[in-house]
């Protein structure tokens, strides 16, 4: 049996450890989520929205002790207080509009025919969640795919594996049946055999290409649905007529929040060239007033990487950069907690071009390129030339203009104003290496649900 150890950032210390389930035990965990779906499901859609919403309600009575919990596990600084308002936010919204879209679409209804689409559940959903925000992720399927009327088994990242006890906890003191809601601790090999075997009528990831690409090769031949939120190179663009100030606070926050580990944060920004000088200047300010340290400490606005190899990752793009001919404008001396481990300073790079690593590859850490432009043509090719295509933050006054090029922009979702923000009533997708499904919003129920027709012919 393999062992999952959950390293803290915060001290290098082995702070869970958890045994692997052995393929056998879950399969036949599987099965009996497979066994209390169809009960689940024949109960009452509004029986299913109070129940997953107590388990919600539940979850944020342990937010004090979720908060610290997710310092010691991802480094997340107490300050924020966690990921609860997001939590309600999106499973408000998807228990708000469940009615609505999972009803039977009537086509005909007369003395001689009745025609109508209907939605059921796929039946098992896999949900293998990510560490960067372990709650708001996997709340934006399991919520909707519970009210669904699925069963729901979920892996969480070993570097988070108690954000998936506090969840399985949560949902069962809701009154979710334990069945119905299952969390467990997989290894890959196991994860890729249930997926083989088609275990699962519907499986969703959130993480990195490589295993994006892995979940697809194991699903290959089974035709189960996979929904993958992969990676992201998210651009910023600040435009001749941006509020300057607010796009500085805006943008270098996508960047840095979370220590650079959001799905959609800002990874590269491009700025007109008539504000380029001090859009820089004011960048470096926003990151020197920043403070690197122990996340447990309230003063702290940036805690450690998850993973001191993440760390790694980041330092060699900026080295990388550096030798290619990019500036650092950042003082390390200024962030004295960086070890050359876990705990990274923050950079911004200048002189950067595509040719770069740091300004093509994922980051996921605190650092950002910016670049000049000349205009909007110059900013959508730039914006365009990456593998990605999540999010895209236009900074205007001009909504004419944001949309016009967001129709340019080869992503899923376009910002104006902000970033690093997702709106639950908005369908949650991307496009290229960002893998493909959608998330959220009605779309998201048409991923946890499929199609049924009824033609009915009376006389």
């Amino acid at each position: 049996m393999s062992t999952i150890k959950l390293i803290s950032p915060v001290d290098g210390s082995v702070h869970a450890e958890r045994t692997a389930l052995p393929l056998t035990e879950a399969r036949a965990c599987v099965m009996r989520a497979r066994k209390a779906q169809k009960d689940w499901a024949a109960r009452p859609l509004q029986e299913r929205v109070d129940l997953v919403m107590a388990g919600i309600e539940a979850l944020d009575g342990m937010n004090a002790e979720i908060v610290q919990e997710l310092a010691w596990q991802m480094g997340r600084p107490v300050r924020y207080g966690g990921e609860m308002g997001g939590v309600r936010e999106r499973a408000s919204y998807m228990a708000q509009i469940a009615a609505e879209a999972l009803a039977d679409e009537v086509i005909e209804e007369s003395a001689t025919l009745s025609r109508v689409l209907a939605r059921e559940p796929q039946g098992v959903v896999f949900v293998i969640a990510p560490w960067n925000y372990p709650f708001l992720t996997a709340v934006n399927t399991v919520v909707p795919a519970l009210i669904a009327g699925n069963a729901v088994v979920l892996k969480h990242a070993s570097q988070t594996l108690l954000a998936g006890e506090r969840l399985a906890q949560a949902m069962h003191a809701g009154g979710v049946p334990e069945d119905v809601f299952q969390n467990l601790v997989l290894d890959h090999a196991t994860t890729e055999a249930l997926i083989g075997e088609r275990a699962f009528g519907f499986v969703n990831f959130t993480g990195s290409v490589g295993g994006g690409q892995a979940i697809e090769r194991a699903a290959a031949g089974t035709f189960t649905g996979v929904g993958l939120e992969l990676g992201g190179k998210d651009p910023g663009y600040v435009r001749e007529d941006a509020d300057l100030d607010a796009a500085v606070a805006g943008l270098m926050d996508g960047a840095m929040f979370n220590s650079g580990q959001c799905c959609c944060g800002i990874e590269r920004i491009y700025v007109h060239e008539s504000l380029y000088g001090a859009f820089v200047e004011k960048a470096v300010a926003w990151v020197n007033e920043q403070k690197l340290g122990n996340p447990l400490e309230q003063d702290t606005t940036m805690g450690p990487m998850a993973h001191a190899r993440f760390a790694a990752t980041v330092r060699s793009q900026i080295d990388d950069a550096l030798g290619a001919g990019a500036r650092a404008l950042i003082d390390p001396a200024l962030f004295p907690a960086d070890d050359g481990g876990a705990y990274l300073a923050p950079q911004i790079l200048v002189d950067v071009d595509h040719s770069m690593r740091v300004m093509r590859e994922e980051s996921f850490g605190p650092v950002v390129g910016i670049m000049p432009v000349q205009g909007d043509a110059q900013a959508v090719e730039l914006m365009n030339d990456s593998p990605y295509g999540l999010t895209a933050s236009i900074w205007t006054g001009d909504a004419d203009a944001a949309r016009a090029i967001g129709a340019q922009l080869e992503c899923g979702t376009i910002l104006m104003n902000r970033c690093d923000y997702l709106d639950p009533a908005l369908c949650w997708s991307g496009c290229k290496d960002t893998g493909r499904g959608a998330a959220l919003s009605k779309l998201g129920y048409l991923a946890l649900t499929r199609s049924k027709s009824y033609h009915l012919k009376k006389v």
